[in-house]
C-alpha cells in the first residue's frame, strides 16, 4: 500500500489532484489510516492508470467516472481503443515534426498541408466515443455542435484557443492566485456555454 505522496511521486499526479479525485468519488483510497493518511493498493493504481489514459484523450472527469463505474466497462477493449488513438496522435505529431524540419532546411517551396490532416484521428475518435460517449456531457456537446455553422464552430474554437493563450501568459503565477482562478472560471463558463456543462 502506498501513501498519497508516494502515489504522487510515482505517477506525477499532484497530491492536490489525488485529494480532489477522492472528493468527487473518482478515485477513492483503498484504506485510510487512523492518522488520516490515504493508502492506495494495486487496484486503485490500476484505476488511476485508466483515469490518466482517459485524461490524455481529453475526457472530462465526470465522464471518466461514469465510464469506469459502469458495470459493463470492458477494460481490455478500452485499452485497445486508447492505444490505437494514442498511436494515431503519435504518428500525426511525427509527421508534423518531419514537415517542420523540412521547412527549416529548405524553406516553404510547395504548399503541402497533408501533415495537418487529422481525419484519421477524428474518425477513430468518433468510433471510440460511440463506445464510450454515452454520457450526458457528450450528448450535450453533440446537440450544441449540430446547431452551429462551420464559421461559428471556427469562431468558438478560436475563442477557446484565445483563453489558453491567456493561460500561457500566466505561467509565472501561482495556480491559486485570484487572476488564474478567474481565468479557470472563464474557461469553465466558456465550455458550458459552447460545448457541455462543465
Amino acid at each position: 500500500m502506498l501513501k498519497v505522496k508516494d502515489v504522487s511521486n510515482l505517477t506525477g499526479v499532484s497530491v492536490r489532484t489525488l485529494h480532489y479525485y477522492d472528493k468527487i468519488g473518482l478515485l477513492k483510497p483503498s484504506d485510510v489510516t487512523e492518522g488520516g493518511y490515504r493508502l492506495y493498493d494495486d487496484t486503485a493504481l490500476e484505476r488511476l492508470q485508466q483515469i490518466m489514459l482517459f485524461r490524455e484523450l481529453q475526457f472530462p472527469l465526470n465522464d471518466i467516472k461514469k465510464i469506469l463505474d459502469d458495470k459493463n466497462f470492458d477494460r481490455n477493449k478500452a485499452l485497445e481503443q486508447q492505444i490505437e488513438l494514442l498511436t494515431l496522435r503519435k504518428e500525426h505529431l511525427e509527421n508534423l515534426i518531419v514537415f517542420a524540419r523540412g521547412i527549416k532546411l529548405t524553406g516553404v517551396k510547395n504548399m503541402d498541408f497533408t501533415a495537418f490532416d487529422v481525419s484519421k484521428i477524428d474518425e477513430y475518435t468518433r468510433q471510440a466515443k460511440e463506445a464510450w460517449g454515452n454520457t450526458d456531457a457528450y450528448k450535450e456537446y453533440e446537440y450544441k455542435i449540430a446547431k452551429q455553422s462551420k464559421e461559428e464552430q471556427q469562431r468558438i474554437l478560436q475563442g477557446l484557443i484565445d483563453i489558453f493563450i491567456e493561460f500561457g501568459n500566466m505561467m509565472h503565477r501561482s495556480p491559486e492566485s485570484d487572476e488564474v482562478q478567474q481565468q479557470v472560471n472563464k474557461l469553465q463558463e466558456y465550455i458550458t456555454d459552447n460545448f457541455y456543462n462543465c
